[in-house]
């Protein structure tokens, strides 16, 4: 549901709302405040290619849970999410523009990339929106291609360094922590047997890229207060595990949180997953990780 107040609307995936998609909310936020209008993104869900090509292989940065709220923590008031189907697919550009951008949205301004292409078969252009905007009375206002360029590199790079387990890498492409929400479920209980207790986290959205696997620094925020753990993404080959799972060691945390939801922050990648000859070899370097884990931790509260 919108508001049918007057609205500076930008349009697209923003999947990581990194600091090249910032640059463009700032710009949209400002527009807005300087006009007295309503700051909105019009984004798309599912993403067209998981439709259009049934491409199930595709991972997204954020889930769109995550998208519409990173979205507002950078003061965009509005977002609204269409759903992505065939007949939205082969709505006409001009029907397109109608229907959602004027009548449904009531947009006077509009923030697009040079080389935005939207309507049926994606076949108008930016300068098509320019004339559509003198005939329903909106102004459109063009991101440079520089900008273009940083929002292109900046998922692409992101995507890969996660997909190498360069955490800290990716971080500093979003401008904040790359994170994961899940909730926590019962396991094996096998990290209690070796003193190690673990939160199994379950992710639902099967799209979530979730990083290479190995051990990471983690924090959360649980009950207004921030925990600090380690993550490991895998197997268990230890173990002969056979299933990708995701387990969290919270330090100096002994509370049951099993269905809590949780957002967990990823800091650093202490090392990968390695099977390890039996349950006391793997305990003896989860004690190295811990030490390692905390360390890190201690630079970055000193």
């Amino acid at each position: 549901m919108t508001s049918n107040l007057a609205k500076v609307t930008t349009i697209g995936t923003f999947d990581g709302i990194h600091i090249g998609h910032q640059k463009i909310l700032k710009q949209v936020v400002q527009l807005a405040e300087a006009k007295g209008y309503i700051p909105v993104v019009l984004t798309l869900f599912p993403h067209p290619r998981m439709v259009l090509q049934k491409d199930d292989s595709i991972k997204l940065l954020n889930t769109i849970e995550e998208r519409i709220e990173l979205l507002k923590t950078f003061g965009i008031k509005e977002v609204i999410v269409k759903k992505f189907t065939k007949e939205f697919a082969n709505l006409s550009a001009q029907d397109y523009v109608k229907q959602i951008l004027v009548d449904e949205l009531n947009t006077k301004q509009i923030v697009i990339g040079y080389d935005h292409h939207f309507g049926k078969n994606r076949s108008a252009n930016i300068t098509d929106l320019k004339e559509f905007a003198k005939l329903y009375d909106f102004k459109v206002e063009e991101i440079s291609a520089q900008d273009i360029k940083d929002v292109t590199v900046s998922s692409t790079k992101i995507r890969t360094a996660l997909n190498q387990g360069e955490v800290d890498l990716a971080n500093s492409y979003l401008g904040y922590n790359f994170f994961i929400t899940g909730t926590v479920i019962k396991g094996k209980g096998l990290g209690r047997t070796i003193n190690f207790p673990t939160a199994n986290i379950n992710i639902t959205a099967t799209y979530k890229l979730i990083p290479s696997d190995g051990v990471y620094v983690v924090k959360s925020k649980i009950e207004d207060r921030t925990v600090f753990g380690m993550m490991n993404i895998g197997t268990n080959p230890t173990v002969n595990g056979k299933t990708r799972s995701i387990e969290v060691h919270f330090f100096n945390f002994n509370k049951d949180i099993y269905n809590s939801e949780l957002k967990i922050e990823f800091l650093k990648r202490l090392r990968s997953e390695e099977k390890f000859k039996n349950l006391e070899a793997l305990k003896t370097q989860l004690k190295k990780d811990m030490e390692n884990a905390s360390d890190y931790i201690k630079t970055i509260n000193d």
